[in-house]
């Protein structure tokens, strides 16, 4: 199973123009690929993203978090979403790869 191409510019949109808030991911009907199925524009929330998750089903999810301390810092979260599904456990890895993500255990 692949990552469609549009998930990676949808990606770079949210990272360097901030032009979305968060992302959230599917694996097609055909369990092709993974594909984009939702983004969140900048002015949403955490709150508005947890509820876009669907309640009984599997997603992966990119969230940009937005401090405003000193200064104003981003930090991009990778999070899976997951109701125990096989098909998205095995393909965590990849799309994890695809986006160059580091795990949070690993900080």
């Amino acid at each position: 199973m692949g990552v469609a191409d549009h998930c990676k510019g949808t990606f770079l949109e949210l990272q360097r123009k901030k032009a979305h808030r968060y992302m959230i991911f599917e694996i097609d009907k055909k369990k092709t690929q993974v594909v984009v199925e939702k983004t969140g524009n900048p002015a949403e929330s955490y709150d508005d993203f947890t509820s876009a998750l669907p309640e009984n089903d599997c997603r992966y999810a990119i969230f940009d978090f937005v401090t405003s301390e000193n200064c104003q810092k981003s930090k991009i979260f990778f999070i899976a979403w997951l109701v125990f599904s096989f098909s998205y456990m095995i393909h965590l890895h990849t799309l994890r790869k695809k986006f160059y993500v580091v795990n949070a255990a690993d900080i």
